[in-house]
């Protein structure tokens, strides 16, 4: 009768033991575990990224790090990290934490606008995704990629289309690069292609002469009217003597691009650069910045007008007086001139 007692207590101990187990095993995996405020908060997974360094970022973000530890060797993620962009929401358990932490890479916009280097470009990007600017600016530069893809050092900055594309925050520096290869190809679909070989000119002449319409209006809807003056120009045989050209290459004889130049000076347009269309004929042998879509389609679809001159209209900021002859063209400069003067813009 008491071996029965004994036997009946022990079994009885060790449901409640097998119970507490089973307890603290089902409170360390479906028990919430977050410890922030808002509503999720974004965790960063590095490549190769150590099962410390996972800790490490979601410590501030969890109750009890040492259950999180737990369910992840349990589960076998601790050996078998993905990086990446993740989201933890508020509430989440340890479970819940592991499976996001396991396949939700989050995709990041990342965005670009108008640089006028790769390097600018590198640093740009490299403040969206994993890759660092230096591996960026490596893959970029690569001159087996350059010639594959027939760019050579004046045409590569062509190959980037500024706009907002989604990649996964993890993304490799080689693997960025291919993938604008990619936008790059598919925006010179047949059609465009097609209005390029119309107007007797590459992608790449295109993109060098969108680039200098970029930089001459910022007003959209101006940009196919400038085209146009610039491909009336080239149809006639005239230099482009276009201003924006002569600052490119002061910038890219000094090396530096953060340089502003706000007036362009006589003494100015005696520099001896390919990129000086007031001294050679033609487009520049690359583009002096990264044009975005809107300039290139107003190279590809012109005004038609027979406008050849234009300046800035100081009634009116942003846009331009346009003009069709030189006499009229030195008649709106006028106000160009002395606007500068009375403002004191001397460079």
């Amino acid at each position: 009768m008491y071996l029965k007692k004994v036997l009946w207590a022990t079994a009885i101990l060790g449901l409640l033991v097998a119970g507490f187990i089973a307890y603290k095993i089902y409170d360390a995996i479906f028990s919430p575990n977050t410890q922030f405020n808002n509503s999720e908060a974004f965790v960063y997974i590095p490549t190769n990224a150590s099962f410390s360094d996972v800790k490490t970022s979601l410590e501030p973000l969890l109750k009890d790090i040492s259950t999180f530890e737990s369910v992840a060797n349990r589960k076998g993620y601790s050996t078998n990290l993905k990086a990446g962009k993740y989201a933890i929401k508020k509430g989440m358990n340890n479970n819940e934490i592991i499976n996001t932490l396991r396949s939700n890479n989050i995709p990041v916009q990342v965005t670009f606008n108008n640089q006028e280097s790769l390097s600018e470009l590198a640093g740009r990007i490299s403040g969206q995704i994993e890759a660092d600017s230096i591996s960026l600016l490596a893959a970029f530069n690569d001159s087996d990629f350059l010639k594959e893809n027939e760019f050579n050092q004046d045409s590569k900055l062509g190959m980037y289309l500024p706009n907002t594309y989604e990649f996964f925050w993890n993304t490799k520096a080689e693997s960025f690069r291919d993938r604008m290869l990619k936008e790059y190809q598919r925006f010179w679909n047949e059609e465009r292609s097609q209005k390029a070989k119309k107007l007797g000119m590459t992608p790449n002449e295109v993109v060098s002469l969108a680039a200098i319409v970029q930089k001459e209006t910022v007003k959209v809807d101006e940009r196919p009217r400038v085209a146009g003056v610039y491909l009336n120009r080239i149809q006639r045989g005239m230099l482009l003597q276009a201003d924006p050209t002569v600052i490119y290459a002061i910038k890219k004889e000094t090396g530096n691009y953060d340089t502003i130049i706000k007036r362009v000076l006589y003494r100015d347009l005696e520099m001896d650069s390919p990129y000086n269309t007031y001294k050679y004929a033609g487009v520049p042998p690359g583009p002096i910045a990264m044009p975005d879509i809107s300039s290139i389609d107003a190279v590809l679809s012109p005004e038609m007008h027979d406008y050849l001159y234009f300046v800035a209209d100081v009634s009116n900021f942003g846009y331009h007086m346009f003009a069709k002859s030189l006499a009229q063209h030195n008649r709106n400069k006028v106000q160009y001139t002395r606007w500068l003067n009375e403002q004191k813009v001397l460079r």
